[in-house]
């Protein structure tokens, strides 16, 4: 049963005070919570089990069975996965202004079960002169459900927990860490189970058990439809961003942007979702990007005029809501060689296992790219250990809520990356030289006598940084954007991996360039002789680098800042203060 209150917004300007009715739904309190998020849970662990299932030996397809050079096969893989991390910007975009979450999060699951359906085709029953053309089209589809689905998925179910209420925002805080537990565990899973499928049995076995997963998933989705808080679609949010961007402009001669300066703070009663209520987040007044507050001063244009005009005049909220967006994109580029290290993953560090001694007793030859549930598998144990221990004994130390700050955990794991290509080259320089004592520099296909496990420090050191900085990316681009621009935040940090895979192609086809004119090419097919070693220096220095630039930006970044609790719940009344400012709209 729906039943409406109309609370009063009573607001304080001096001696002054403005009284405004505020509409609320009463929320029935069998929505939301951990109810509703496990059914969403549901649906992106399938979706990761069937990602991680195709990207984790698409490399070793692409090789053995369509038989691409190395090099190639390479780039297609990181052309691939970074076309599938850069649609969700579509996505979230279409997600936010037209479809809402929900919708999206549908169709994309639909699509994504299409492009399954087409790869197991192509991988059985297609004649082998076309199968290629499938495979790729398949592929390319998949890309487009990721596209809709992964900006949404996670933003969705965090919007299940209400940030009204204090039991369910710390319920929340914790939320990220056992979100990003769940999706790991399913594509260590995946790199478990699907890849020894894909090697041992068939390819199109392998694809079919995806296929049956993703089914089962979306019916689990669908028997919580009843559960859901959902967000109704609130129109373009670029477009308040670029009113911002205009209204400054239009006022650049206009005097008077500091603290207590005559300027229009708005309605801030915005924000309620469909099963929501309304909520006044106040956000405060800060000194960066001090040029955009031109946009908030009610000048004598603005005075004189009967109507606002959006593009002339907009609240305290819509400027400090912009630089929000804007201090994240130092972050965002500081962290883009971090996902350069990442790729290697799923590419070279599965090549360099396939040259390896890689049988486990007599019978069983462990697949190379199985050994990415390594990382998987210490990310299980590193994040439980992070939640459960470090967070509450740095706590004592520090005061702080989550024991770090989130940019301390980004750049805690920016540093194992480093660590990570310093110990890859130590290794592959050490698996150079046995090949070469053996004979075998030129003998590409020759397994050289050194065991696969020399590999697990590589693995092992990649899940630490993930633990560290994949799960405090996820959570600042959740934190610090707008509310209206959460799944746009969950698209820019998919974005940074689809950059970091063109970024590796990009340095790839420099370092071959460089070196083939040197005489001796890197990289080349031969990984006895393309000097892998050197290009994870490479990456270690230009880790080093990033890691420099992100302390820089860190240091200077401001936290998202709250005028104290401003909300309104349960159609209670709360006192807001203002100073200097126009509140309402007085046109």
């Amino acid at each position: 049963m729906d039943s409406t209150v109309v609370p009063e917004l009573i607001i304080e300007n001096g001696d002054h005070k403005v009284t405004k009715k505020v509409s609320t739904q009463q929320r029935s309190s069998s929505r939301g919570g951990w109810n509703a998020a496990i059914f969403i849970i549901f649906v992106e662990v399938a979706e990761r089990f069937a990602f991680y299932g195709v990207a984790g030996n698409l490399i070793t397809y692409l090789i053995t069975e369509l038989h691409q050079p190395t090099a190639t096969a390479v780039k297609n893989v990181n052309t691939w996965v970074g076309v599938s991390t850069l649609f969700p910007v579509l996505g979230a975009f279409v997600a936010d202004s037209f479809l809402g979450r929900f919708k999206t999060i549908l169709i994309s699951s639909v699509t994504f079960i299409l492009g399954t359906f087409l790869l197991t085709l192509s991988v059985s029953v297609i004649p082998m002169h076309s199968r290629e053309a499938l495979f790729f089209i398949a592929l390319y589809i998949l890309s487009v459900g990721e596209g809709g689905h992964k900006p949404c998925v996670q933003t969705f179910a965090a919007d299940q927990f209400d940030e009204d209420s204090p039991e369910q925002r710390k319920e929340k805080s914790s939320f990220f860490n056992w979100w990003y537990l769940g999706i790991v565990a399913a594509a260590t899973a995946a790199t478990l189970v699907i890849i020894y499928l894909q090697d041992n049995i068939g390819w199109t076995l392998g694809f079919g058990v995806l296929l049956g997963v993703l089914g089962v998933a979306l019916a689990i989705f669908l028997l919580g439809i009843n559960r859901y808080r959902k967000e109704r679609p609130i129109g373009s949010p670029f477009t308040t961003v670029v009113q911002v961007f205009v209204a400054a402009a239009r006022k650049w001669r206009v005097k008077g942007t500091r603290e207590g300066g005559d300027v229009y703070c708005g309605d801030q009663t915005r924000g309620a979702g469909s099963y929501g209520q309304r909520s006044a987040r106040i956000l405060a007044r800060t000194n960066q990007f001090r040029f955009l507050d031109k946009a908030m001063i009610i000048d004598d244009i603005d005075a004189s005029s009967k109507t606002r005009n959006p593009w002339r005049l907009c609240s305290l909220n819509q400027v400090e809501e912009v630089k929000l967006v804007l201090r994240l994109i130092p972050i965002w580029f500081s962290c883009i060689i971090f996902n350069v290290v990442q790729t290697q993953l799923h590419t070279y560090f599965i090549k360099q296992g396939s040259t390896m001694v890689r049988s486990i007793g007599s019978h069983f030859l462990l697949p190379p790219a199985s050994l990415q549930g390594l990382t998987g598998i210490t990310i299980l144990i590193v994040v439980p250990i992070y939640e459960r221990v470090f967070v509450p004994v740095a706590r004592k130390f520090t005061g702080h809520s989550s024991g770090i700050t989130v940019l301390q955990r980004i750049g805690v794991g920016l540093f194992f990356s480093i660590l990570n290509m310093v110990v890859s080259a130590l290794v592959e320089a050490e698996r150079v030289s046995i090949a070469k004592e053996n004979n075998l520099l030129d003998n590409p296909k020759a397994i050289v006598p050194m065991a696969i496990w020399w590999l697990l420090p590589q693995y092992i050191i990649l899940g630490v940084s993930d633990a560290f900085t994949v799960v405090g990316l996820q959570e600042l681009f959740y934190e610090q954007m707008p509310e209206e621009m959460r799944s746009i935040g969950a698209a820019a940090y998919l974005s940074l991996i689809g950059v970091g895979s063109f970024i590796t192609n990009a340095i790839i086809s420099v370092v071959q360039a460089i070196t083939a004119r040197c005489g001796e090419k890197w990289l080349d097919n031969n990984l006895n002789r393309a000097h892998l070693d050197y290009f994870y220096w490479v990456l270690a220095g230009l880790s080093a680098f990033s890691l420099c630039v992100y302390v820089w930006n860190a240091m200077r970044f401001v936290y998202k800042k709250v005028e104290g609790d401003h909300k309104i719940t349960n159609g209670q009344a709360q006192v807001l203060v203002y100073h200097g400012c126009s509140v309402g709209d007085p046109f």
